[in-house]
């Protein structure tokens, strides 16, 4: 691990002051990514700022919804009774991810922040595009089984490793975000983003700002919602596709669905079109059936992951079916 100066402190001010004087300081949380990251010399910071003393670890409700602080443990929120009451399928979805041990030190805003596990991007002997801009992508044409097959180009085909963050795009969240300058709220569908031209880039973050809360607003999918997660292990692997669903329903018809993918790009993958269909459907088999062909008629697998097409039409049956089938 390359060396760095280490400073810790005890309010937001303190920290955006810190980290704007050098731009290859990082933030450090939980640390359950950064650290390893840099044991394998992927990230290279020269100092890193602790700021776990922060005092932004409360859950709470409010007059739109609920407030993840940004320092709140994996665990914390899965358990918290607000959240398993009001939006069990985030619950769910960070109780999918990684283990206990891990999930009882990540933070809420440090799990929005995780790279990609593509093998090649921890290869540091290997090309990477996001780790070495202009490098080349190596998993391009090497295995690339575990890899998106939607928005991804020939830049990147790596795929964004969050649950909890698949599930925080169905449930249409904000992310808070402090700067010298302002505070600002990221809508959670811009806050991730496609590889573009820069695969070194995996979020609208910029360097300077802090993530303070992550907003959800009310709605009504906690008695009809489900995430699915879809692995080669029934634990502590990561998802080749995950489904976050949730469904707003007048007795068999569908007002409303908002459904979001995992392990199929470079971000949560939003079901436009699957949501798109199913907007004043009766909620039938036929239907979900016809949402998911729609969804996945968008695909572009790569070589060695056209298996995730079938999977991802069966991952959202499965999902619909589960959410309409409800919670109580």
């Amino acid at each position: 691990m390359k060396s760095f100066k280490f400073s810790a402190v005890n309010n937001p001010a303190e920290a955006i002051t810190l980290i704007n004087k050098n731009t290859d300081a990082a933030f450090l949380g939980g640390g359950t990514n950064l650290l390893d990251l840099m044991k394998e010399h992927v990230a290279l910071p020269n100092e890193i700022i602790d700021i776990g003393n922060l005092s932004l670890k409360e859950i709470k409700a409010t007059a739109s919804g609920i407030s993840l602080g940004a320092l709140a443990k994996n665990t914390a929120t899965a358990n918290h009774p607000l959240i398993r009451k009001n939006f069990p399928m985030l619950s769910k979805a960070i109780l999918a991810g990684a283990s206990a041990q891990i999930r009882n030190m990540a933070t809420n805003g440090g799990n929005l922040l995780q790279r990609t596990r593509c093998s090649y991007f921890y290869d540091i002997a290997t090309p990477c595009n996001k780790r070495n801009p202009g490098s080349g992508c190596a998993a391009l044409e090497g295995f690339n089984r575990m890899h998106a097959i939607f928005g991804w180009t020939r830049e990147c085909v790596a795929v964004y490793p969050s649950d909890m963050s698949i599930a925080l795009s169905a449930l249409n969240a904000n992310v808070k975000v402090l700067s010298s300058e302002r505070e600002r709220i990221i809508p959670f569908q811009d806050f991730h983003i496609l590889p573009g031209a820069h695969p070194e880039k995996d979020n609208s973050l910029q360097h300077g700002e802090l993530i303070t809360a992550i907003e959800l607003p009310k709605n009504d999918f906690a008695e009809h919602s489900a995430y699915i997660k879809i692995r080669d292990r029934n634990s502590y692997a990561f998802a080749l596709v995950s489904v976050a669903a949730g469904l707003t329903l007048n007795g068999n018809t569908i007002q409303a669905a908002s459904i979001a993918m995992g392990g199929v790009a470079h971000k949560p993958w939003r079901a436009l079109n699957a949501e798109a269909y199913l907007k004043d459907k009766a909620a039938t088999a036929a239907n979900f059936a016809k949402a998911a062909e729609a969804e996945m008629a968008l695909a572009q697998p790569l070589a060695h992951n056209k298996f995730k097409i079938e999977m991802g039409k069966k991952a959202l049956i499965n999902a619909l079916e589960t959410a309409f089938k409800g919670n109580i």
